[in-house]
């Protein structure tokens, strides 16, 4: 077992929040998916990454909906996994993003009723139920910011909360970590009272301020400032054309940067995008950066792409080639290293689907950093505690 803290991945599926964490100096020893293709994609890309695969293994399954009895085997099996790996006196977090169309503005909007719904509370429950010393939930906006769905999230908290749980939770925005995506998201994290307790760390209450939890510690590209540069508009298409980047912007925040940075026409899934049977006509006459509409939403090769979303007849044009972008340009965007790779005989349809659902990598390695920040502000000597260890 490793001295880095130890990470329970839920609902992981291609690896994308986990990769965050685990090149930020957590150990991912348990990751749990229950869509095949999309566990099989996340085992392939760690091969090719050439690391190691979690100690406890990889587990297909419904562990998260511990209120189904087909479910009840693995979740006591999970008991038994946190129960051992408490004995090495690692500390333990648990992360998550419970799928979330019914919380989506654009997507289902059944909200707690809906069957991904559920899942948000029964991660919770998984999360009352093993007691990790911290967690993080990850979710759409809509759960935090529509009215209606505002009050199960509130309900969740309470959950946490009695189960003496400290919160804190942010609105982020994928762009402030430097992803080239508009992308927000609500975060939830919690942490043990008895944990902060033990690690000598302050809080006010039931809650963790901004002023305790370093939230802006990671943040390069704060909102108000970076949806302020002139950023391009539109202007016709032309297949081919080639326009050098403006003044006046962060060009590491652009769709073209990222191509080009992860040599995308070079990458292993470079051939892999729709070939429209017909249509070709339509995907010329958008201009370059006219996302107006919600779909065929051409990208701008020298700004950020809208949410990386491409399911329910989003289809993102690519800025001078008419077609739609490839699955390595959609995990550029997404702010992969080059190196992350999808394997051949998954489908487009799936590829593009958790690719989609991942969280931004950029976002994911700054969030697990804020984390291990946060955990050193009541350490006065690491030393003195062998299992934090801080990369």
């Amino acid at each position: 077992m490793s001295d880095r803290p130890c990470i329970f991945s839920f609902f992981a599926g291609s690896g994308f929040l986990d990769l965050g964490f685990e090149t930020s100096g957590f150990n991912i020893v348990y990751v749990n998916e229950i869509f095949t293709p999309f566990i099989a994609a996340y085992r392939h890309s760690r091969e090719v990454m050439k690391m190691r695969s979690p100690e406890y293994g990889y587990h297909h399954g419904e562990a998260a909906d511990v209120t189904k009895l087909i479910a009840e085997k693995e979740a006591q099996r999970l008991q038994e996994l946190v129960n051992d790996c408490r004995k090495s006196h690692n500390i333990i977090g648990f992360i998550g993003g419970p799928p979330c169309p019914d919380f989506s503005i654009g997507g289902k909007n059944r909200g707690s009723l809906g069957d991904n719904g559920k899942l948000s509370a029964s991660y919770v429950e998984l999360i009352c139920r093993n007691l990790p010393d911290f967690f993080l939930f990850e979710n759409v906006k809509g759960l935090w910011k529509t009215t209606k769905h505002r009050l199960f999230f509130e309900s969740l908290k309470q959950r946490l909360e009695e189960e003496d749980y400290i919160l804190t939770e942010r609105l982020i925005n994928a762009i402030e970590y430097g992803v080239p995506q508009d992308r927000e998201r609500i975060i939830l994290i919690g942490f043990k009272k008895n944990f902060l307790q033990e690690m000598k760390i302050a809080f006010e209450k039931k809650l963790l301020s901004e002023e305790t939890f370093p939230w802006n510690n990671y943040i390069l590209y704060p909102q108000e400032k970076v949806f302020a540069y002139p950023w391009c508009k539109c202007e016709p298409f032309e297949e081919n054309s080639l326009i050098p980047c403006p003044d006046g912007i962060p060009e590491e925040l652009t769709v073209e940067y990222w191509f080009r940075k992860n040599n995308v026409l070079k990458h292993p899934n470079a051939e892999h995008y729709f070939q429209p049977r017909a249509g070709m006509r339509k995907f010329a006459a958008i201009d370059e950066g006219d996302d107006s509409k919600k779909s065929f939403k051409r990208l701008h090769r020298w700004r950020y792409s809208p949410t990386a979303c491409y399911g329910n007849n989003e289809v993102h044009l690519h800025p001078y080639q008419i077609r739609r972008i490839s699955v390595a340009e959609a995990l550029a965007i997404q702010s992969l290293p080059a190196s992350f790779v999808l394997p051949e005989n998954m489908s487009l349809t799936n590829m593009f689907k958790t690719i989609g659902n991942g969280v931004p990598y950029l976002a994911s390695k700054a969030l697990a950093k804020t984390i291990i920040n946060f955990l050193k502000t009541g350490v006065t000597n690491p030393v003195d505690i062998p299992h934090l260890i801080i990369a």
